[in-house]
């Protein structure tokens, strides 16, 4: 039988069932691409709004979704600005597709920004024991140093301010105390 001779009623199933193995396909590769590197940072570009105040940020291969609840209210975002998010987390949806989910409030975020800036937090020698934020506003920072020697809010802050400065003009001018353990 060749593909002629069929109907309009079976074509149109092949094309469905074809589509949604397509679909299928496509979810699993950006699950196995995006699930390893969950509390990463992630450089993007914001394409749209979506559904409210979220932003849709195209990655590259992949569509993620940062949601008004997952960055601060005091920041704007227009279409074709970058933006730096930590990747929250990858769920499938109800119609078979994966969400890639960001994320600038998230207490992990400043760690993350920390753990780039600062090398004594990236080896060890300085850690973070605790983050508390109020997006937008503030972000109080705990960190304790395991070396004597080492200064553990002063490695954090930087000569004259220069680690720190990178980290406040990420997060738009947000305070951010530094407090030893």
């Amino acid at each position: 039988m060749k593909a002629q001779d069929f109907g309009r009623i079976a074509a149109q199933k092949a094309r469905q069932i074809i589509m949604q193995k397509l679909r299928g396909a496509e979810r699993d590769v950006i699950y196995e691409e995006y699930r390893h590197r969950v509390n990463e940072i992630i450089s993007g570009t914001v394409k749209r709004r979506g559904r409210g105040a979220d932003l849709i940020v195209d990655l590259g291969k992949v569509e993620a979704i940062l949601p008004a609840r997952n960055y601060p209210k005091t920041e704007r975002y227009h279409n074709g600005e970058r933006v730096l998010a930590l990747l929250l987390e990858v769920q499938d949806t109800e119609n078979g597709g994966a969400e890639v989910i960001l994320t600038r409030s998230h207490p992990a975020f400043v760690s993350r920004l920390f753990t780039q800036e600062v090398p004594e937090v990236e080896d060890g020698t300085v850690t973070i024991n605790n983050i508390v934020r109020d997006p937008g506003y503030r972000t109080k920072v705990i960190v304790k140093s395991s070396d004597t020697k080492v200064d553990p809010v002063g490695a954090c802050v930087g000569m004259r301010g220069s680690r720190i400065k990178n980290i406040i003009r990420e997060l738009n001018n947000e305070k951010i105390d530094i407090i030893p353990f």
